[in-house]
């Protein structure tokens, strides 16, 4: 394969092997061939050498009616891991179900669901996003670079060697002309070989065949000090469509890229300022928006799946310790290197779907929980998410606490599956951090709720414990206050009371 002058070897590479030992595993699954229709993320997480062995592993995490989800991973001699999802429809087969033979299978089987909700509707959710970023005013920074000047253009025809066993185009031999435009788009901002990092929300929205042109849009979107993005858009041409110039986009993705020095240290990227108000969009489409819009409005509309996947994770690792049980609560906690994590059990008289709408209105929860002073709706993003700000009481020592947090709330789609209460921190510019609080920050944190019968309910609660809110639970946890004992009593109450009122 291909490497940089580093002797990394060719991230572009992968992608080919990717999707072609992922296509085989589908159609052993499936029986009949299948196409690729997108993948959900691919995250780099070390360079692989030239040299070095490389063992491709692949499962099948879920399969639905006419479409399956399966995992590809590469492992190298110094952990090269990518993590793929992929989703490919068929004409009409109905696919068997998965055997689940471990807790991680369980899990993933899980987890995929959730996925596809967010494969399914994150275009509208994006077209919604656009609209509102279209509106605001762009702050351009005096020494910004024009982000046309990061503008690639390349044609591509392809031949019978770049067409699969379907007489289509290899969609791996298009990941790897994609990468390449990107990365010398990407190049235009430093002095170096840019590192391909990360893959985003790779689509496939139409085929092509051998005889088509292939042109190739890249675009840098946004720069984040020492990473880039940049935003790709595919498309295709017959004899008939290139001389009448009618396009067919087939593809769009957004690539992230590393820099490193003659040192090995990372670069800084300058900033960029977009050269009309479009340009993203020209050659992105809506799929390019730029990576501060897609966020702005908290990491559950897409990418590693949301917050009700890291609550799933957390929920589902081994190692849990019980630390104090009472009558209807039980208190555990679970330490992974730096990482506190704590988990309240309440076993409460109230149904399943009751508890889950009480749970889901944060701005209820001022009436059960004394560490929530105010709590103020900032923004309704979808009807499952909410934007809140919430400011808490100070202690002794320590200032009064500000937090900015996405809620996101989703039913269960199978009746074995709880409801889920799933909260993490965001940004937002309209709220930057005040001197009156210490802006803290959740990881992962939210509810379970699981149904024992048509009146009663088991409720989780998870917390991943950081640095700035470490102080506020040290004493619980030695055993002299009974901080989370009594809250969790008081959600109880809460709870039953409410639901008495019905």
């Amino acid at each position: 394969g291909s490497a940089s002058g580093s002797a990394a070897f060719g991230m572009g590479t992968c992608l080919p092997w990717m999707h072609l030992l992922g296509c085989q595993v589908a159609e052993k699954h499936a029986g009949v061939s299948c196409v690729t229709a997108s993948m959900d993320d691919i995250q780099f997480e070390e360079a692989a050498r030239v040299g070095q062995t490389i063992a491709i592993r692949t499962k099948v995490n879920r399969a639905f009616k006419t479409s399956m989800e399966f995992k590809v991973c590469f492992v190298t001699i110094v952990k090269l891991r990518i993590v793929v999802f992929l989703s490919s429809p068929f004409a009409q087969v109905e696919l068997k179900p998965v055997q689940l033979l471990s807790a991680e299978d369980h899990l993933e089987h899980s987890l995929a669901i959730e996925r596809r909700r967010i494969r399914l509707g994150y275009v509208q959710v994006f077209q919604k996003l656009m609209q509102e970023s279209n509106k605001e005013d762009a702050c351009e920074e005096q020494d910004a670079v024009s982000t046309e000047h990061t503008h690639v253009q390349s044609t591509e025809l392809v031949l019978p060697t770049h067409a699969n066993h379907h007489g289509n185009t290899f969609g791996g031999q298009i990941m790897a002309w994609m990468q390449t435009v990107a990365s010398i788009s990407a190049s235009r901002l430093c002095r170096s070989h840019p590192i391909l990092k990360a893959v985003n929300m790779f689509k496939f929205w139409g085929p092509s065949f051998v005889g088509d042109r292939l042109v190739f849009n890249a675009i840098v979107n946004n720069t984040f000090h020492n990473s880039v993005e940049v935003g790709v858009r595919v498309e295709a041409y017959n004899c008939e469509e290139w001389i009448q110039d009618q396009p067919r986009h087939i593809n769009s993705a957004f690539l992230i890229f590393n820099a490193l020095s003659d040192q090995g240290e990372l670069l800084t990227f300058p900033r960029v300022k977009p050269t009309t108000q479009v340009s993203s969009q020209e050659w992105g489409g809506h799929h390019s928006l730029p990576r501060e819009a897609r966020t702005k409005q908290g990491t559950a509309v897409h990418l590693l799946a949301g917050e009700k996947t890291a609550l799933t994770h957390l929920a589902g690792k081994p190692g849990w310790d019980i630390t104090k049980t009472l009558d209807n609560v039980k208190i555990w906690t679970h330490e992974e290197g730096a990482v506190l994590s704590f988990k309240v059990e309440m076993q409460v008289k109230v149904p399943s779907h009751v508890a889950f709408s009480l749970l889901s209105d944060f701005s209820l929860r001022q009436r059960w929980d004394r560490h929530f002073l105010t709590c103020e709706v900032l923004q309704a993003v979808s009807e499952e998410e909410k934007i809140y700000h919430v400011t808490s009481a100070p202690t002794a020592g320590h200032q009064p606490r500000d937090f900015v947090i996405l809620v996101s709330q989703r039913q269960p789609c199978q009746p074995q599956e709880p409801y889920t209460v799933a909260v993490r921190s965001v940004t937002l510019r309209a709220v930057p951090p005040s001197p009156e609080f210490c802006r803290s920050e959740i990881l992962c944190a939210g509810f379970q709720i699981h149904s024992n019968s048509s009146s009663s309910c088991t409720v989780c609660y998870f917390n991943q414990v950081t640095s700035g809110v470490m102080p506020y639970l040290a004493a619980n946890l030695t055993g002299s206050s009974k901080s989370i004992e009594d809250t969790a009593l008081e959600c109880i109450k809460f709870l039953e009371l409410e639901d008495s009122k019905c």
